[in-house]
């Protein structure tokens, strides 16, 4: 097949990997609109079951990445200074440059042409192509481009929020909330190397204008955000890829969906197909993941539609569960204010299951909804313990005939 992949990420770059490996006769392009060794993030995190997928479709790429992952272990919650609420949980972060290397390296050596510095704004730049897969992220210009055709729809999330870096290393995990004049605001900062970390600001609207982020320029408002984090910092600086010169890169969460995810030979894969809410950190995983899916079924099936719509089918159903999630994840930091005034305990409860609840969060006084959590996991328990006294082999009787 000639393949072209528009988008030089992990999902674009991944594909190609793999095709490249089911089949070196095939011919295979990837453009990337930002030159080498640059990208727009910091760190992305990984997990263990991405990591062993990694490893049973290409171990070579997946030992490179698994040796350079930087593993964060718990989670930390501030709030206000008080004494931080410790939490379980593990993972896995990496540089998202890091990962891009390693990735383009193995693709190049694959035999996979790869092409920086050229944007892609329609189809009739690309060579003649068997499949063209887009790839190109949340704003996906060739998705845009037949938008009416992928039914797309695109949900622009309430808060502000802002990804960042610093050379504070956080391990564990680790949140961080602060009440300002204007109202709460808060990180999640996460290490992916010995060195540095990401660090996600977010609040609402509110807060941000009246922080006064709606007027300040970059140097104003990282001094300002370094001034609110201090403590948690460690006196170390904020850091800002600046994309466009004296302004901050503040946006808002779009969750893009597609009810098609392929137009003739046109097929959207990662944030150009669906996003997830940056606060369950899936993003990179699940993007990875259609690029597995989407090779899986061009080797599975002869014909490219028939792989096509299989493909669609299976991501779409995988996706289920993820999307749920970030859905409450959202809304739960959405509305802050309804627990920050919970005692710590409760609070992390509901922080740390945030991603889980039901519909009846946005409806409870969050204390009740606390306990009935309390008393559906003394349920759970008790279920769990009384199948393991079942499950045991019974002794016999001493004595008898």
């Amino acid at each position: 097949m000639r393949i072209t992949c528009v988008g030089g990420g992990p999902a674009g770059l991944y594909f190609a990997i793999l095709m490249k490996e089911r089949g070196a006769e095939h011919e295979i392009t990837v453009f990337e609109r930002d030159p080498a060794g640059t990208t727009y993030g910091w760190g992305v995190t990984l997990w263990a079951d991405l990591l062993r997928k990694l490893d049973d479709t290409d171990p070579q790429s997946a030992r490179h990445i698994s040796d350079s992952a930087f593993r964060w272990q718990g989670q930390l919650v501030h709030v206000q200074g008080n004494h931080p609420i410790h939490l379980g949980g593990s993972g896995f972060s990496i540089s998202r440059q890091r990962m891009l290397d390693i990735l383009t390296k193995r693709a190049i050596d694959l035999g996979v042409q790869v092409r920086f510095e050229t944007e892609i704004a329609r189809p009739s730049q690309l060579p003649e192509s068997d499949l063209i897969v887009a790839c190109d992220g949340v704003n996906s210009r060739l998705r845009r481009l037949h938008a009416d055709r992928f039914k797309t729809d695109v949900d622009v999330g309430r808060n502000k929020y802002i990804w960042l870096g610093t050379s504070t290393v956080f391990n564990p995990f680790t949140y961080a909330f602060v009440e300002t004049d204007a109202g709460w605001i808060w990180f999640y900062g996460y290490g992916f190397s010995s060195e540095a970390s990401t660090c996600v600001v977010e609040c609402s609207p509110e807060t941000w204008a009246g922080l006064g982020f709606d007027r300040l320029g970059i140097e104003e408002s990282i001094s300002l955000l370094e001034r609110t984090f201090e403590r948690y910092l460690h006196g170390r600086p904020l850091m800002v890829q600046k994309r466009d010169a004296g302004r901050m890169p503040w946006l808002n969460y779009q969750t893009v969906t597609n009810r098609r995810w392929h137009n003739d030979d046109i097929v959207l894969m990662g944030d150009a197909a669906h996003t997830t809410h940056f606060s369950i950190g899936s993003g990179t995983r699940l993007a990875v993941e259609d690029a597995i899916g989407l090779a899986a079924k061009l080797q599975e099936h002869e014909d490219l539609e028939s792989a096509l719509e299989a493909y669609t089918r299976e991501r779409k159903a995988a996706l289920l569960q993820p999307r749920r999630r970030a859905r409450y994840s959202a809304r739960w930091f959405e509305n802050i204010p309804r627990y920050i005034d919970l005692g710590a305990q409760q609070f992390g409860t509901l922080l740390a299951r945030r991603d889980r609840f039901s519909r009846l969060l946005a409806h409870m006084p969050p204390r009740a909804y606390y306990r009935l959590y309390q008393v559906a996991r003394r349920f759970e328990v008790l279920r769990t313990l009384r199948s393991w006294l079942s499950s045991r082999p019974r002794l016999s009787r001493p004595g008898g005939g």
